[in-house]
């Protein structure tokens, strides 16, 4: 394919998705499915405009998916703007760290169990697939800064978190198969991998947020300084932080999500929304077209997978057992109200995170000859999770936003909540 035709693909595809998006929005299709379906469409197993392979692409995919990932990241951590020491942040940690270990851990049982798998092979498919996608489920996510509703928030935290405590799990799985050093006893892996990686990307990000955001405020009151280029300052940080959280051995993806959750929080304390509105607008548009090529790339290299036989039960067991009962145990005894907690164990969407991940594994050290199975079942998984959680996730919240507490008390005329109504949504939700 031309330059020129991938231009003007990739152009239609926008145009179309941006004329029909408020129709799609009432129906049962997500824009990942759409993606996905354009590219089958543009790929080998459709007109064969293009045939990527995906081993001769890991690298550049790698970069990417990285990319990609750490802008939706950014957006997450803005969004989140509910107090630090609010009980709604409970939710989300335990999902990050408790549901996503319990994840590994189910995973890694059936890969050395069932699978035939070495230890770190099954630990290495476990870190590849545990981190929920913070691209993919935009639509199920907080949808704006005055969102307040636990489900939402609950999701849009664990997808922010879980993407980097899933690295040292990764790191742990490279070490058992050799491909990185975790000293005796794992001692260098904890010490290391765990606490210092993990600790050093969140305080550099939350430190360069609130920085810069004290910066700007002092700028625009005593200056009229640094007006009108948020953009500019939404993507400086993002890189700011991903680098000097990897220079200290840090992990960039905490960095960037820390980073957006100390911006919007400064900026919330001192002057309101202004800047976060501006910021996020932007961003959820950048976000919305890395989701598009990310997938339709994906959607591209399905001709080339090597399908496995196990997919047919590991991707049930995956969305069916393993994250509903990763999610029930995470959060036993939570406030979060029952229908809160199947559905946030229904929307474990897997997707651009798992696909970083994979290809990371694949360019530091996993072993070749395991890698068309974890290929094949990471792929499996995220193409299944765009098209039966894309399906599913219109009826369920639209179900969800009828079973709320206190949505009888919802304006008739207007369609939106009274403000009783959405207090008690904030309250209860």
């Amino acid at each position: 394919m031309t330059f020129a035709l991938w231009l003007s693909l990739g152009g239609a595809l926008l145009l179309c998705m941006a004329l029909s998006g408020s129709v799609m929005s009432r129906m049962p299709v997500s824009t990942s499915m759409i993606y996905l379906a354009a590219g089958i469409a543009i790929g080998p197993l459709g007109f064969a405009l293009a045939a990527p392979v995906l081993a001769d692409h890991t690298k550049a995919l790698e970069i990417g998916t990285e990319i990609i990932v750490l802008l939706s990241l950014f957006t997450a951590g803005m969004k989140m703007s509910v107090g630090l020491r609010d009980r709604r942040w409970y939710p989300p940690l335990r999902l990050a760290l408790l549901s996503m270990i319990l994840t590994v851990a189910m995973v890694t049982a059936i890969g050395v169990g069932l699978l035939g798998l070495p230890l770190g092979v099954a630990v290495l498919l476990g870190g590849i697939l545990a981190p929920t996608d913070p691209v993919l489920a935009t639509d199920v996510q907080v949808a704006d800064v005055a969102d307040r509703d636990r489900l939402r928030f609950s999701l849009t935290g664990e997808g922010g978190l879980n993407d980097g405590t899933a690295f040292p799990v990764v790191m742990l799985g490279l070490g058992l198969v050799g491909a990185h050093e975790i000293g005796s006893f794992g001692w260098r892996w904890l010490a290391v991998d765990v606490a210092w990686a993990s600790v050093a990307g969140l305080a550099v990000g939350a430190a360069l947020g609130t920085g810069l955001g004290r910066l700007v405020l002092l700028l625009r009151r005593r200056h009229a300084a640094a007006q009108g280029y948020e953009n500019f300052l939404s993507l400086g940080l993002i890189g700011l932080a991903y680098g000097a959280a990897v220079a200290v051995q840090g992990y960039g993806f905490l960095a960037v999500f820390a980073a957006g959750l100390a911006l919007r929080h400064t900026e919330q304390k001192a002057a309101g929304d202004e800047m976060a509105h501006a910021v996020m607008g932007f961003n959820e548009q950048l976000d919305r077209i890395g989701e598009m090529v990310g997938v339709v790339v994906l959607g591209l290299l399905l001709a080339s997978m090597m399908w496995v036989a196990a997919a047919w039960w590991f991707v049930p067991l995956m969305l069916l057992a393993v994250r509903p009962l990763s999610v029930a145990l995470g959060l036993a005894g939570s406030s979060t109200l029952p229908l809160q907690r199947r559905l946030i164990g229904w929307f474990g969407i897997r997707g651009i995170g798992s696909l970083y991940y994979l290809c990371y594994a694949l360019n530091h050290g996993l072993p070749p000859a395991y890698a068309p199975m974890i290929v094949g079942l990471t792929v499996a998984v995220v193409v299944s999770s765009i098209v039966v959680h894309g399906t599913s996730m219109t009826p369920l919240m639209a179900f969800y936003r009828r079973s709320l507490p206190g949505r009888k008390s919802s304006s008739a005329g207007s369609g939106g909540r009274s403000g009783r109504g959405r207090r008690r949504e904030d309250r209860d939700g």
